[in-house]
Parts: C-alpha cells; sequence; structure tokens
C-alpha cells in the first residue's frame, strides 16, 4: 500500500494498522508524537501513529507559535537548557524555512522594570554564545531614541533603552503538519480522530493498543513492539490506564492569546515586555494583524476545551496599555483568541511561571515510554532521545540495530527547497509560476510561502478546480487549498482547515466567516456526509469562531 495521507482513506489506514505488527506505535499527533514518528521512519522503524482530536489540535497549536531560543531560562540558570534550546531553532528553521522566520525581538528597559541595561547586555550576550547564534542576528543594546525608532508605540516613561535580538516566529500546526507529512512519506502511517481507549498486553507488558475510530465508533487492535505515549496534556490520562501514574506528575497551566487587527494596534516591530506583575509577555505582528500573550495560570478544567476568560483578557489588555499606552485598547477590539495548555512537570512547591520547561522521559514496568514536558522548539531533539531508547531496547531484544537519529539536516514536508537562503528567491519563482496559472502575484506568493516546495500541488489544484471555483463562487486558489488539505493533510472536519491548516480562525476571521459556508459544503460532498454529520461538524465550528471571540465569565 502506498503511503497515503487522505482523510478519505482514513477507514482503509486503520484497517491496514491491524494487518501490521510495528516496530513503534506513537500516540499522539502533535509536534512530539510527529516529531517522533519521523525520526522512527527515517530509520527504517516500521512505524504507526494516531491522534484522538486532528494533529496539532491541543498544545501545538495553541503555543506562542515562536521557536525561541529561551531567553528567559537563563533567569533561572538552565544553560544547558538554553544551549540546546538555541541551536536546535537554527535545525528547525533550515529543516523548515517556509513555516519558520526569523523575527527581530525588542527588549524595552525601565526604570524599575525587571531588565536592567548590564543584566540585559550580559544576558543576551551569553545567551548569543550558548544559542550559537550567526554573527549576522547576535543581539545588539539600543538607548531609548532608537528603541522608539524601532517602535514608538512603547511606553516613554522612564524609558532607559533596550536589547535587540533575533526569535523564530513559526506557524505551529502547520509545522507539525509538515513534519508528519514527512513521516508519512518515508513509510509511516498516521490517522487523526482514533483514540486509543486500551492498551493490549501480553505477559505484563504493553503489546498493542485498542484505537476507536471518533467518527465510526469501530474498533481496531493494533500490535507493536514499542508503545510511545506522547499525548501532551494528556500523558497522566494514559498512565492511569496503565496503572503506572506515579512519582511526577502533570501540572497544567494555561496560556491565552490575544490577537487584534493592525488598525487597532499598528504594531510594527515584535516586543518582548514585562507586566507590572512582573511577568513577561510577547507582541508580535502577523500578517496585517498583532497577537499578545501569554497568562500563566493553573488549570483544572477539560483539557480538550481550554477557554479564554473574561479575567484572562483583561489581564492581557492590561498588559498591552501598561507597556502601549497611547492605544487604549478595550475589550471590543479584540478580534480573536487561542487558549492553550502547557503540561508541565509538577514539581511541589514551584510557582508554575517557575516550574521547568524540560523534558522527561518515564517507562512504567508494562514497558510504556512516556514522554512529558518539552517545548516546541525542542521537538526534534526529544524526538531523538525518544527513538534512542526504543532502538535500544529492540536491540537488547534481538531486533537489527537501527542505527543513529538522521533528522538533523533533513527537510520536512514542504521545506524541500535548498536551505533557508533559497527561500525568497524560491517564492520569487512560483510568483511567477502563479500567474502562468492565472493567480494574482501576491496571492502565489502567499501559497508559495504557506506550502513551500509543495506548491505545485496547489498550483495543480487551482486550475483543476476552476469551473468548480466559478460554480461554486470561491476563489480558486481558496479551494485549491481545502481540497489539498482533505486530501494530502488529512483535513478530517471544516475546523481542521479554519484552525490548523490555514490558522485563518485566529489570524483572519472574517475570512473563515466568508468561506465557511461554501469550503464546508465542498468538503461534505467531497468526503459523503449526511446531513446530520454536516450540521455537527457546522456546529463545533460555530462554536469555535465564538470561543475565540466571547470569553468565559471568570469564575
Amino acid at each position: 500500500m502506498d503511503t497515503v495521507f487522505s482523510s478519505r482513506k482514513r477507514d482503509e489506514i486503520l484497517k491496514n494498522m491491524t494487518k501490521e505488527k510495528y516496530d513503534v506505535f506513537i500516540i499522539g499527533g502533535g509536534i512530539t508524537g510527529a516529531g517522533t514518528a519521523l525520526d522512527a521512519a527515517s530509520r527504517g522503524m516500521k512505524t504507526a501513529l494516531c491522534e484522538m482530536q486532528d494533529f496539532a489540535a491541543g498544545t501545538s497549536s495553541r503555543s506562542t507559535k515562536l521557536v525561541h531560543g529561551g531567553l528567559r531560562y537563563l533567569k533561572q540558570f538552565e544553560v544547558k537548557m538554553v544551549a540546546e534550546v538555541g541551536k536546535e531553532r537554527a535545525i528547525v528553521y533550515e529543516n523548515g524555512p517556509h513555516v519558520t522566520t526569523p523575527e527581530w525581538m525588542l527588549l524595552p528597559m525601565h526604570k524599575g522594570g525587571t531588565f536592567g541595561k548590564f543584566t540585559t547586555s550580559i544576558g543576551l550576550r551569553v545567551y548569543d554564545f550558548l544559542a550559537g547564534v550567526k554573527k549576522a542576528e547576535r543581539r545588539t543594546m539600543l538607548n531609548a531614541r532608537e528603541t522608539l525608532e524601532k517602535e514608538p508605540l512603547v511606553k516613554k516613561d522612564g524609558l532607559k533603552g533596550g536589547g535587540y535580538y533575533v526569535e523564530y516566529r513559526t506557524d505551529d500546526a502547520r509545522l507539525t503538519i509538515e513534519v508528519l507529512k514527512e513521516a508519512v512519506k518515508l513509510g509511516a502511517e498516521a490517522v487523526n480522530y482514533a483514540k486509543v481507549n486500551d492498551f493490549i498486553y501480553e505477559n505484563g507488558k504493553v503489546a498493542g493498543v485498542v484505537i476507536e475510530d471518533v467518527f465510526t465508533k469501530k474498533t481496531y487492535r493494533v500490535y507493536a513492539k514499542k508503545i510511545v505515549n506522547a499525548t501532551g496534556p494528556w500523558v497522566d490520562r494514559l498512565r492511569e490506564k496503565d496503572h503506572s501514574k506515579e512519582g511526577k506528575h502533570l501540572q497544567h497551566t494555561k496560556g491565552v492569546h490575544l490577537v487584534f487587527d493592525q488598525s487597532v494596534f499598528p504594531l510594527k516591530q515584535a516586543v518582548y515586555f514585562d507586566t507590572p506583575d512582573g511577568r513577561m509577555v510577547f507582541a508580535i505582528p502577523r500578517d496585517g494583524k498583532a497577537y499578545v500573550g501569554t497568562t500563566d495560570t493553573v488549570y483544572n478544567k477539560a483539557l480538550e476545551h481550554p477557554r479564554m476568560t473574561t479575567e484572562d483578557r483583561d489581564y492581557v489588555i492590561n498588559a498591552i496599555n501598561y507597556m502601549f499606552p497611547d492605544l487604549n485598547i478595550t475589550a471590543n477590539d479584540v478580534e480573536s483568541s487561542w487558549a492553550g495548555l502547557r503540561p508541565l512537570i509538577h514539581e511541589e512547591g514551584k510557582d508554575p511561571s517557575e516550574i521547568s520547561r524540560k523534558d522527561e522521559i518515564w517507562t512504567s514496568d508494562s514497558g510504556l515510554i512516556t514522554i512529558a514536558g518539552g517545548k516546541l522548539t525542542g521537538y526534534r531533539k526529544m524526538a531523538e532521545h525518544i527513538v534512542d531508547l526504543v532502538r535500544d531496547r529492540l536491540k537488547e531484544e534481538g531486533d537489527r540495530d537501527f542505527g543513529p537519529c538522521k533528522t538533523k539536516t533533513m527537510p520536512i514536508s514542504g521545506g524541500h527547497i535548498g536551505g533557508s537562503q533559497n527561500l525568497e528567491s524560491f517564492i520569487e519563482e512560483k510568483a511567477s509560476e502563479g500567474a502562468a496559472a492565472g493567480l494574482a502575484g501576491q496571492t502565489a506568493r502567499q501559497l508559495a510561502a504557506r506550502y513551500g516546495s509543495n506548491t505545485d500541488r496547489l498550483f495543480e489544484r487551482v486550475q483543476k478546480l476552476k469551473d468548480e471555483a466559478v460554480k461554486r463562487r470561491i476563489p480558486a486558489h481558496v479551494l485549491a487549498e481545502m481540497d489539498y488539505s482533505i486530501d494530502e493533510e488529512m483535513a478530517a472536519v471544516p475546523a481542521d482547515f479554519f484552525v490548523r491548516r490555514t490558522g485563518s480562525l485566529f489570524f483572519d476571521i472574517n475570512w473563515a466567516r466568508t468561506y465557511k459556508e461554501g469550503l464546508t459544503d465542498y468538503m461534505s460532498e467531497k468526503l459523503n456526509w449526511d446531513a446530520e454529520t454536516k450540521e455537527k461538524h457546522v456546529k463545533t465550528l460555530d462554536q469555535l469562531l465564538h470561543d475565540a471571540v466571547v470569553p468565559l465569565e471568570s469564575k
């Protein structure tokens, strides 16, 4: 069977999984699970993965969308972590330059603020050194005038200057999808909306999983030599099923981000600033919007649907008005929002914002391997540690040696353009090819920037779907994106497309509102939904559109 990644083939993929015995089966389709699948498949392991929601639907689509080098960890003297994470982000960028962009970050310093000039200068210098930052991206220190030139909206009162250094902005959900697509290309099998309800044991050792298809309620028994629990916020639930939840456990904290249109928040420069209560918040410009976050509050409610509360919203708005006092931002200015959970490893007596973001791997008596904690930036390295462990265990049990990690210089799907230095010329080349396909230059550029080396697959669809698009009164390139997401990115419901394949629900909510009906009709026909199924998926999307704007009342 050719490895496929189409939501029209979900049943087929699940059926096929029951006929194999895998070297490794991964539970969880966030960035950690996706990275693990890519590493394992690239070493020749027979690999499968399932995810109970959509890929990246949990923490991996709800982050600050930065592949950041962990400057804040210097404050906690996590030197080793800063060094590893800093080097890792450059690798993430090279392997997927279409989903990751260097972004200069301004760190304003005010009288009485967290950051003094001397400590900031030293801190950023140490950071450059530890993170192996390339020459062109090393930090500079600015005076007050230069700081305001970079971002005139910053509070002038008590401004002493600023630090200027590079972070990397990413599309977290698309990064996850691209990693997974590359894993599938290398032979991994992956399916979403497939929930592990139970483990299968042989002689006290975990030997497989019982998967339920969330849509059809059919169950499938799948066997594997090693099982990895990479379910992020849900890892403890699976450890409970395995009767191995003991010792350390997770502490969930919630982070909320608000999105504003540039017309109300004309931010021209990414800013990392301290709040009156001494926390740190990012404000980042992106495609005509500005987004600001994050909060850090302990979270004990339903893991599936963290929501912004009025309290979260007001906290972020107060932080904005403290650092950007001329804006007078109000709750009515919020265009969209998202809330996500950090699955942190609980340490007795530590404040949530002080709990380490380190990752740890635990193996239970049954042999279940659990990866907990960790950060988006470190996904590739975490995967390497997990797959090394799987390789060593398999070897001990008489299996062949699957060798060392290969992902350090391996482009992810869409990243096959010859490295970051070729991105601009690649996008320009595609813009002229797109024009030949009848696309406006800006549209072709946007497609090339989003899909990288897969752009031709989109252009083919633009040609093929021209008449269909006219009939449906949807621009051909918009219909092409939906078609591609169904057949090559396993988008199974409208929310997958609007939230995770395009990010429009967060960053262009009016675009999502404009096309939701036409694109849902198209998806419904392509996936043969009955009226009841369609209505259910429409309701879910409408609820998400509502929740992005309307907060929960704080308790």
